[in-house]
């Protein structure tokens, strides 16, 4: 008898994922293609117009039953996902998923502010079904519109502590990242400069044209930034920092990463940064010219997170892929390609360069994540009317 309702029960699944499957495909290529690179588009995007899945329309895993959770995600075949995180960890970390659950990952590398415009526009009908990495600050901002939806991992239980969880499930950490200053050590030298030791040493006249910042409009680094000054320095005098720091900028970079890139080849001198990115640059990319700086009056952090956009197409999958961004099996690929981030789960092997660079991912400000949720689109735009004219030609953006 328990097998003849577990078969009905089954049947009524596989017809109901049947019913639903039209407006889950992707639109291009189907489940033969390989994973779509950086400059593809995401197959998601061919199904925008098309309506959002009515509420219980999907055929959703029993809660805390993670083998019917994969049984279900297997049953969706897809996934799409968005990543801010570098190109190379983002691909590894879905090319894995694939393998270990047969599932079919098309993903896109995407900015955190275009990740944010793009769900915002869609409204609850996203094209992709999760969000992997970069800093939280973004999550928080689309949390509190109501374009991500909650989930209560199991792997939860190997955070660190609560603080690296969004308390209604919204997003999950995976690495924390310590903001910095990643200096060309040879260009400095040449030039008869000393290095920056503090945030206050930034708006010094003898670093004008020096110094590569990412663009507030755009990179959830920036936005870090931004949320730290103010929370360091005031409101007022964080605003202000800010536009004294604008004078000595020469470019504002598209991605968080994109200063350290520039750092080891002298075309950027000081760089503003996450260090790890600049460990990448020493240790994968041969650039010994390079040296790290912790801010001696103190820095904060970025909680590099993963979450699932409201309205997924494939919610099954979406949350195995909570499931498994929480596990050794996906962090630990960050080290293996180029991200040496501090990780924050407790079952994980860390990245032993990090702390061989002298980096204490517990050597940081109390960061007020409620108040960056709360506040960081509005200190943003008004960071951006305080610079003015100044900003017009220089944080535009594609």
């Amino acid at each position: 008898m328990k097998k003849l309702v577990a078969l009905a029960l089954t049947g009524v699944m596989m017809v109901t994922l049947a019913a639903c499957g039209e407006t889950a495909a992707p639109a291009a290529g189907g489940a033969a293609e390989a994973p779509a690179a950086e400059e593809s588009a995401p197959a998601g995007d061919a199904a925008e117009a098309e309506a959002p899945a009515e509420a219980g329309e999907a055929a959703e895993a029993p809660a805390g039953d993670l083998d019917a959770l994969i049984a279900a995600a297997k049953e969706e075949g897809e996934l799409v996902v968005y990543g801010s995180c570098e190109e190379e960890y983002l691909a590894a970390a879905c090319e894995h998923f694939e393998e270990l659950y047969g599932i079919k990952v098309q993903y896109q590398r995407l900015s955190t502010g275009e990740v944010q415009s793009k769900i915002e526009e869609e409204n609850g009908n996203p094209s992709g079904d999760v969000w992997f990495g970069v800093t939280t600050d973004p999550y928080n901002v689309a949390a509190s519109e109501g374009l991500l939806e909650p989930y209560e991992a199991q792997n939860a239980s190997h955070l660190m502590g609560d603080m690296y969880r969004d308390k209604d499930g919204c997003w999950y950490g995976i690495y924390k990242g310590i903001l910095g200053f990643m200096v060309n050590r040879d260009e400095l030298e040449r030039m008869k400069v000393d290095a920056p030791k503090d945030w206050a040493d930034l708006t010094d006249p003898k670093y004008k044209g020096l110094i590569w910042l990412s663009n507030y409009n755009t990179a959830g680094t920036a936005k870090l930034v931004v949320n730290t000054m103010i929370q360091k320095y005031g409101h007022d005098e964080g605003i202000q920092y800010l536009v004294d720091l604008d004078k000595n900028v020469e470019v504002y970079t598209k991605s968080g990463s994109g200063p350290s890139k520039n750092v080891g080849t002298g075309e950027c001198v000081v760089g503003i940064g996450f260090l790890h990115d600049g460990i990448t640059q020493i240790e994968d990319n041969g650039y010994g010219n390079i040296d790290l700086i912790i801010p001696s009056s103190g820095t904060s952090f970025e909680i590099g997170a993963t979450a699932i956009f409201k309205g997924a197409k494939h919610p099954n999958a979406a949350k195995l892929w909570i499931e498994y961004a929480l596990s050794p099996d996906c962090v630990e690929l960050g080290a293996q390609n180029g991200s040496y981030q501090f990780l924050v789960i407790d079952n994980a092997k860390q990245p032993e360069v990090a702390a061989e660079f002298g980096l204490d991912p517990d050597n940081v400000m109390d960061y007020d994540f409620e108040d960056a949720k709360e506040n960081t689109t509005k200190y943003v735009e008004e960071v951006m009317n305080a610079l003015g004219s100044a900003a017009d030609d220089r944080f535009q953006t594609e």
